[in-house]
């Protein structure tokens, strides 16, 4: 009588739920043709599950006769799977064989010799064509060219503006300004919001050199501290409390040479998500996408589905809780089976994300972590530059390793003639070194 009523329950759970069923009861083995599935009506019998295409497949009766639609067999596997994930850390695992890369030491040397001499060749040759705004009345403003260059090559020093006069003394002997301006100066402008559109236009352009050598991308941010504070009365507590705001940098990099095609400046607890369809879009418009990686913060149908609009295979691991049914979203479902199915296929691509993670560590360590400015826009203004120093310097490697020249030339097309207003760079220098 048991026996009976427990088959009778059984008989009254859904697939999936049968499918649980059988995976609590380890009937499952991996196999190099697919996952055998032993039958729950008679331990003789046994199917096969195998990964076909982007869909999974199942040699039993049910799964031949309802094509599409998955089979307890299936929903089996695909609970074994998760478990497998989870238990052996694939997302996160380190490898158990160190994968090292042998660096071109003659290139390296070279350009780390003479990084600075080329990255002001550079810097100056990026901001020659800035527009200056039309004199109208009163004491004539400094040259937006010079001061750009100013306010770059302070952060590439790391000094603090008095102590960088010096460095400015020695560039206008070379020619790359016309004055010396005064420190003060140099501080006003980091509050100027005009330098936040032509820092980050600058930016955009000194990533063009490498779009030949990039086709695969990652996205990422990371926070960089201030010396402001957030203070607030703890009523539980009955004191006042204070913590540090961050700035967070919401970045899309090249996974080969770590150069940063796109970014955003945010506030420190801004979601990462809703900032990947901006990164995205802004760097496909240069850029031919290959592959766009990004960890769990990332999964979303949306995001899924911008990558693959703008050309690129979206690489970003799905959570626990989720499955394949998405609302008829066929990129979601298509990379679903793709990591449930091929999981060690899909890390390979997937690990490209940690190129991201050794671009903040290279600005972080170069650059520094802390922003020194006062103020919420210096400090934005700021954190660009370090981003603009990083791309120079990556630029600089690729000349002496890979043989590029930093042409940094961009077609005028419509748009990019509308945008040339004051504060605005023209997008048209040339830079070419032996």
């Amino acid at each position: 009588m048991e026996t009976q009523k427990q088959q009778t329950n059984w008989k009254q759970l859904n697939r999936e739920e049968r499918g649980k069923l059988i995976f609590e009861n380890g009937n499952i083995k991996e196999t190099p043709t697919g996952w055998r599935v032993i039958s729950q009506t008679s331990r003789a019998e046994s199917y096969i599950v195998k990964f076909n295409g982007h869909t999974p497949q199942c040699n039993c009766p049910d799964c031949t006769i309802r094509k599409g639609t998955k089979c307890k067999h299936i929903y089996a596997v695909e609970f074994y799977l998760r478990r497998e994930i989870n238990n052996k850390g694939k997302i996160t695992e380190t490898r158990g064989v160190k994968v090292t890369y042998e660096q071109k030491w003659k290139a390296y040397n070279k350009a780390q010799t003479n990084e600075k001499l080329i990255f002001m060749k550079l810097l100056k040759d990026l901001c020659s064509n800035i527009e200056q705004p039309v004199y109208n009345f009163g004491h004539p403003s400094v040259s937006f060219q010079d001061m750009a260059f100013c306010m770059a090559y302070k952060v590439y020093s790391t000094l603090s503006t008095r102590r960088f006069m010096s460095d400015l003394k020695i560039a206008k002997e070379m020619g790359l300004i016309e004055q010396v301006p005064h420190y003060n100066i140099i501080i006003k402008y980091f509050n100027d919001e005009k330098f936040s559109n032509i820092i980050q236009n600058l930016i955009i352009l000194s990533a063009l050199p490498l779009k030949e050598v990039e086709k695969d991308f990652a996205v990422d941010s990371s926070g960089f501290s201030t010396c402001r504070f957030a203070r607030w009365h703890d009523y539980k507590w009955g004191k006042d409390k204070k913590q540090r705001i961050w700035l967070k940098a919401h970045i899309c990099s090249g996974v080969k040479t770590n150069i940063i095609t796109a970014l955003k400046i945010t506030e420190g607890h801004d979601n990462d998500s809703p900032q990947l369809k901006g990164l995205v879009e802004r760097t496909a418009e240069n850029f031919n996408l290959g592959e766009v990686s990004g960890d769990k913060a990332y999964s979303s149908k949306k995001n899924l589905a911008i990558i693959e609009e703008n050309g690129g295979v979206p690489f970003i691991p799905f959570k626990k809780n989720v499955t394949g049914k998405r609302g008829g979203n066929s990129t979601w479902k298509k990379m679903y089976h793709y990591f449930m199915y091929k999981n060690d296929e899909f890390c390979e691509h997937y690990h490209k994300r940690s190129n991201v993670e050794t671009c903040f560590h290279m600005i972080k360590a170069k650059f520094e972590e802390r922003l020194r400015s006062k103020s919420q826009l210096a400090q934005t203004n700021e954190l660009l530059l370090k981003i603009l120093c990083h791309n120079i310097c990556v630029v600089i490697q690729e000349i002496c390793e890979l043989g590029i020249k930093a042409e940094f030339c961009v077609e005028q097309t419509k748009e990019i003639k509308s945008n040339i207003e004051v504060g605005n760079p023209a997008f048209l220098v040339e830079a070419d070194f032996d």
